[in-house]
């Protein structure tokens, strides 16, 4: 007797479904707590009332959302949309003259016809949260206009980037040995390489625009952190974030020598005073000097794709497995559907894990910004109404970043003095 695959797999996405759903439970509640006393002299009162009532609002929207996508992934599974779907997409590449023997054309057709169904369902989400629960809580500045021109780039990037990057993929399973797992790790890094350096150039500016910071008081005392750091400042950007939102950030990007920091105007526009900008800024050089981008990228995301495929290699040539999940052949792309749904498990423990060591990190980034004297605009900076009530579990499962309060206890703390 075969073992009922996508039954197990089913059972597994309703547990983690369950799981999920008790979390945003514990969350809801923690949302409903009144504005603690420590922040009480910090934080508008009326302020937090509008911010909390925002976040029961897309507490009630994520409720029906992974309701309805929970019951379409089960259906698509249990009801056998996927061996249908690509039967269909290789009736459909045979009626316009192509070879639907052709993987690479008829996977092609298949990924476009699943984005294209993903952001027709999709889309009523999407517009419900930016126009209506974004709205209400101001952080939304994006005109409908801009959302669905947004949506028409990001459309005509995937088709261009994207079948280049699947024809490579499949051309490499086809054709690989007993090294496929390292051959297709090999061509996944130079792929990343190259959109990290791409995409901040070419890609961001046909969404955003980033134009220098002016000269004045705050891009000195940048350039000047920087060089006490020794950080190889190129460049120093202000993107236009308010266009879309009000959420305000600091990154920086760039190889070797040649590195730029970028600014939201948001962060700029919404911080007190400069010292509040040049602590973020501080606690995002914090990450650059301890490593944890390189750490992130080659401990976390690297060794993990490696043993992705590492795994794939075991299960892509598994006739039993391909069949039942409805499937006669044993198509690349399909294989690795099969295979990422196999291992989601595992994959929820290992994005736990590295929660928490992105956490750690976080919080060394803050400590280092402390040493440079950064501390109190840090602090000033990081409160935010709706950071405030989190319940603990929820966020050690969602997010890489530790609880708001965490923070600011690790910055008030005194430092350690060692003989």
């Amino acid at each position: 007797m075969a073992f009922p695959y996508i039954e197990a797999i089913i059972g597994y996405m309703i547990m983690v479904y369950i799981l999920e759903t008790y979390l945003d439970l514990r969350q809801r509640a923690a949302l409903k707590l009144p504005l603690p006393k420590p922040f009480v002299r910090v934080i508008c009162q009326t302020r937090f009332e509008m911010s909390r009532a925002t976040l029961l609002l897309k507490s009630n929207f994520n409720f029906v959302h992974k309701f309805v996508f929970i019951v379409i992934d089960v259906a698509i599974l249990y009801l056998g949309v996927l061996p249908w779907f690509w039967k269909r997409c290789g009736e459909v590449l045979v009626y316009a003259g192509f070879n639907a023997e052709n993987e690479i054309l008829h996977t092609l057709a298949f990924l476009a016809g699943f984005m294209l169904s993903f952001k027709i369902t999709y889309l009523p989400f999407s517009l419900y949260l930016t126009f209506v629960i974004k709205a209400r809580h101001g952080s939304n500045n994006q005109t409908l206009l801009l959302f669905f021109k947004d949506m028409i780039k990001e459309i005509i990037l995937a088709i261009v980037i994207c079948p280049p990057i699947v024809a490579a993929i499949i051309t490499i399973v086809q054709k690989g040995g007993p090294y496929l797992a390292i051959y297709l790790w090999g061509f996944m890094l130079i792929v990343s390489l190259i959109m990290m350096t791409v995409y901040p150039v070419l890609i961001a500016p046909l969404f955003n625009k980033f134009t220098p910071l002016p000269e004045g008081e705050l891009k000195t005392k940048i350039e000047n952190l920087a060089s006490s750091l020794k950080f190889p400042l190129e460049k120093l950007f202000v993107v236009d974030g308010s266009t879309r939102s009000s959420h305000s950030n600091a990154y920086m990007y760039g190889f070797f020598k040649n590195k730029r920091i970028v600014l939201y105007d948001t962060l700029i526009q919404l911080s007190n005073n400069e010292e509040e900008v040049v602590a973020a800024v501080a606690h995002e050089l914090g990450h650059w000097k301890l490593n944890h981008t390189v750490y992130t990228f080659f401990i976390g995301v690297q060794i993990l794709t490696l043993l992705q495929f590492g795994g794939y290699i075991l299960v892509r040539n598994s006739k039993d497995l391909f069949q039942s999940f409805g499937f006669d052949t044993q198509p690349v792309l399909i294989g690795f559907i099969i295979f990422m749904h196999m291992v989601i498990p595992l994959l929820h423990v290992v994005i736990l894990s590295l929660n928490l060591l992105l956490r750690a990190f976080e919080f060394q980034a803050d400590a280092f910004a402390k040493k440079l004297g950064y501390a109190v605009p840090l602090q000033a900076g990081l409160i935010k109404p709706e950071d405030i009530n989190i319940d603990p579990w929820y966020s050690a499962y969602h997010s890489s970043h530790p609880p708001l309060v965490e923070r600011l206890v690790a910055l008030d703390e005194p430092d350690k003095k060692t003989d």
